[in-house]
């Protein structure tokens, strides 16, 4: 009878804990942080293998060769472009991770307000720095976005006019890299519908799967600006938890310490009525 009495407050104790462990589980910032990495997930690995997808067209079909030396060509912007990559899925692993260690911190700070974590001023600086980290790094996942869309926009063109030139006959179009920026006013790199590059261009894997690939990377960097928005909603309502929960202390602190005194003043009384009635 005693065992089975142990095993259900054991029992019990372990549902208790495991309550108060999800509980203290900041959810919001779980959210946030798994969509910024799938954001960045398919931003940096779709990215990736777009612009080598990229290289490969501008090689077999346009016939563009990299520069001699150390000119500033489009194969040196795209080796560019993917250190860059390298770097921004490096850092936005930590700084999804330092998110999440803030929300758990401050979760148990609003939770646990005279337990073991104390809200301090040192915590409400870092709540504030956040705040301004996210929201710049919010306007540069706009300019990524938006600079993404550029290679969505030109594959786009590509891809139609391929589609167009199996429905409509006897048209003569032509794809110059010139307009687009990629090589020098000088350089004549162009591709009309009826050569022989044309169509194995529109006839291989790599168009079609570069230009899905672009797409994907847009979606991903849609999605970190959506995590970036989420975090910042986060945040600011952490902060402003904290510094309610802050002036509620400090307002405990005071009743506390004049109650301290009120006590101390009838303490003293007491004494002095007790000493002059003997």
């Amino acid at each position: 009878m005693e065992e089975n009495m142990e095993e259900g407050q054991t029992q019990k104790g372990c549902f208790e804990c495991c309550i108060k462990c999800l509980g203290g589980i900041p959810y919001a910032s779980l959210i946030a942080t798994i969509l910024l990495y799938a954001g960045v997930a398919l931003f940096c690995g779709c990215g990736h293998e777009a612009l080598s997808g990229t290289v490969t067209i501008l090689h077999n079909y346009f016939e563009v060769a990299r520069s001699a030396g150390d000119t500033l060509d489009v194969f040196t912007m795209i080796d560019i472009f993917k250190y860059i990559i390298y770097g921004v899925a490096a850092a936005f692993f930590v700084y999804g991770i330092l998110l999440m260690v803030e929300g758990f911190f401050t979760t148990g700070a609003i939770k646990d307000l005279y337990g073991d974590f104390k809200i301090t001023t040192c915590g409400r600086c870092v709540s504030g720095w956040f705040i301004m980290l996210t929201y710049i790094f919010m306007l540069a996942w706009l300019g990524v976005t938006a600079f993404t869309s550029l290679p969505v926009f030109m594959y786009f063109n590509i891809w139609t006019i391929c589609q167009n030139t199996t429905v409509v006959e006897d048209v003569n179009l032509c794809l110059d890299l010139r307009q687009f920026g990629i090589v020098t006013i000088g350089e004549e790199k162009k591709v009309c519908t009826g050569s022989e590059n044309f169509f194995k261009m529109c006839e291989s894997n790599e168009l079609d799967l570069t230009f899905h690939l672009f797409i994907v990377a847009l979606a991903g960097a849609g999605a970190a600006v959506i995590a970036m928005i989420h975090y910042l909603m986060v945040l600011s309502a952490n902060w402003a938890y904290v510094k309610d929960a802050c002036r509620m202390q400090k307002y405990e602190d005071i009743k506390s310490k004049e109650e301290q005194e009120l006590h101390d003043i009838h303490s003293t009384r007491s004494k002095e009525r007790l000493n002059a009635y003997t």
